[in-house]
Parts: C-alpha cells; sequence; structure tokens
C-alpha cells in the first residue's frame, strides 16, 4: 500500500451541508470514483433469511443516512482512518429476495471480486444470512477465521423450516465448511432463547466460546476485551456485529430484539480495546428501520461500521 499515493477522502465541501447531497457511507468518494479501494463499504440489502420480523432489506440505506456525520478524526485512537488508505462507498450487492441459495452465491461472487484485488470490506446488512457468502470470500483470501462475533442469539442452529441457509445458521455452515479457526472464535453478548442445552454443545462443536451480556454487569471492558484477544489470537479476524446485540432501548429497530442487551457505551468501550487485532473483513446486520426510532439503531449501526473501519485500516497502516 503507498502511502504517498493520492487519496480520496471523505467530502469536505464548505458550500455543501453534510445533511445534503447522496449519502454515500460517512461521505467517502463511490467505488468508481477512485483507482483502488483499500477499504471498502458495501450493502447487502437482503432479508429473506429472517426469522421473525423482516426488513433489513432497507438496513444499508438507513445506516449511510446517518453515517453522515461521522468525521474524519477518530479521537480515541488518534488517527484520521482515511488519511493513508483510501476508503470507498462500493453500493449494494444486487441481489434478488426469492432464492436465498442463489442470493448467498451472488454475494459471494461480489464479495470475491472486491477481495481478489485487495480490498478489505465491510458489509451493511441484510440479514445474518449474509456472513456465510462473506466468510467464504474472506476465507478465500486470508485462510481460516477467528470469528468475533457480537449478537444476542448464538447463530450456530441447523435446519428451521427445511431451510437449511438462514439468519440462524451462518456459523454452524461456515464450520462444517472449514471457513473458521474452531480454536479461535467468540460470541459476545449472547442471552437469547434457546430451546435446549444440545444447541450449546452444537455451538461448542462450531469453535465457539460465550461472553454472555451479564458479564458486562460483572466484569470490567478491559477484562472482557483481554479475553477476547486471548481467543481470537494473531491470525486473521472477521468481526460480525448483530445490532441487536445491543438492548431495545439501544437498538429497537433489529428483526429479534432480545432485552437485557449491551449499552452502546460498553460495547463502543469494547470495541475500542480491540487495537491490534488483524481484522480482514466484517458485517454489521438486522438493521430493520421500520422498527426504529429517531435514528437510534442506525446511529448505532452507523458509528460500528465507523469503528470497526478504524480497526481495519490500523491493522492495515499503522500511522
Amino acid at each position: 500500500m503507498a502511502s504517498d499515493r493520492h487519496i480520496v477522502g471523505q467530502r469536505d465541501d464548505p458550500e455543501m451541508p453534510r445533511f445534503a447531497g447522496i449519502a454515500t457511507f460517512a461521505l467517502l468518494p463511490r467505488l468508481e470514483d477512485v483507482e483502488h479501494a483499500d477499504l471498502a463499504v458495501v450493502g447487502v440489502p437482503f432479508d429473506s433469511g429472517t426469522s421473525f420480523r423482516p426488513g433489513a432489506r432497507f438496513g444499508p440505506a438507513h445506516i449511510r443516512e446517518h453515517s453522515r456525520q461521522l468525521h474524519p478524526y477518530h479521537q480515541i485512537h488518534d488517527v484520521y482512518p482515511f488519511r493513508n488508505l483510501q476508503g470507498a462507498d462500493a453500493g449494494d450487492i444486487g441481489v434478488g429476495p426469492y432464492d436465498i441459495a442463489q442470493a448467498v452465491q451472488t454475494i459471494q461472487t461480489s464479495a470475491q471480486t472486491l477481495t481478489s484485488s485487495g480490498t478489505r470490506i465491510l458489509a451493511l446488512g441484510g440479514d445474518h444470512t449474509i456472513a456465510l457468502p462473506l466468510l467464504r470470500a474472506a476465507a478465500a483470501a486470508h485462510g481460516p477465521l477467528a470469528v468475533l462475533h457480537f449478537d444476542a442469539h448464538l447463530d450456530t442452529w441447523d435446519v428451521l423450516h427445511g431451510a437449511t441457509l438462514w439468519h440462524g445458521s451462518p456459523f454452524r455452515r461456515a464450520a462444517e465448511e472449514g471457513l473458521l479457526d474452531l480454536d479461535h472464535c467468540q460470541h459476545v453478548g449472547i442471552r437469547g432463547g434457546i430451546y435446549g442445552p444440545s444447541e450449546l454443545e452444537d455451538d461448542r462443536r462450531a469453535g465457539f466460546e460465550i461472553i454472555r451480556s451479564e458479564a458486562f454487569q460483572e466484569r470490567t471492558a478491559a477484562d472482557i476485551a483481554q479475553q477476547m484477544r486471548a481467543r481470537l489470537g494473531p491470525g486473521p479476524v472477521y468481526v460480525s456485529v448483530d445490532i441487536d446485540v445491543l438492548d431495545p432501548a439501544h437498538a429497537p429497530g433489529t428483526g429479534t430484539p432480545e432485552v437485557a442487551g449491551l449499552s452502546t457505551r460498553e460495547f463502543f468501550t469494547v470495541l475500542r480495546l480491540l487495537r491490534g487485532l488483524n481484522i480482514v473483513g466484517g458485517d454489521v446486520v438486522e438493521v430493520a428501520p421500520a422498527y426504529d426510532h429517531a435514528g437510534l439503531t442506525g446511529l448505532a449501526a452507523a458509528h460500528t461500521a465507523w469503528e470497526l473501519l478504524t480497526l481495519m485500516g490500523l491493522a492495515m497502516f499503522q500511522p
């Protein structure tokens, strides 16, 4: 990565307010307007794998709209994420709503087109089904992945209503396909209902350890982050964030809300302690705007994506 090449940054037009104009993510340039993107944000407007409330297909546009206030300097990390790296908004993947298997293949092909040129991508969902094709693309570029999964739910279930590909199964399918480093995967924020203890055993076989949401009341953020870092190790890490990891008070706009979740402050405190991880890809999913109030979920998701992009950039280029 050439640090002296011309970098097109976020829109900085004094004549154009941040609330005006086309809402690319964080007002980054479009992919077609740059020579090469080191980091790209891509929307995946797909929610046919959801099991409860639909609507996450409208998530990417909602997140982009609420990313307008994201400024170029990160105060906590003391870094301009896109000063030495080219960021871009790659638009949305054109994925149809009727055939889940076909949609998964389309997402995988589109993601691999980006990653094959050296771009690391952060996807905006969409429901959590999209994590499987994104993991396939990331693993094709980097090998088996440690997965850091923030969620209220395990998402290592098997078949539901005859479907093997749905938003509760992506990490089970990924483990079966050899995409995951089974010694280095971590759930955080789990609290959703399960049907029995056998599901926890299935989850362990898929390579995951669990940090439940209650841990954030019993332990310090630094202690939790230390456990996460030790579990994930030094290899390539994929970070998947279901916005329902947050309590519905902080993120009501989601398809399967669960009470007693993390606050945005707890979540972001832990995220910011993960600097140094080799994050090679990620997603922010399950934002369903129809259930949002005052943009709470859209804001949380946009800022989550910004934090992840900053960490990904730091992994690629340490200023």
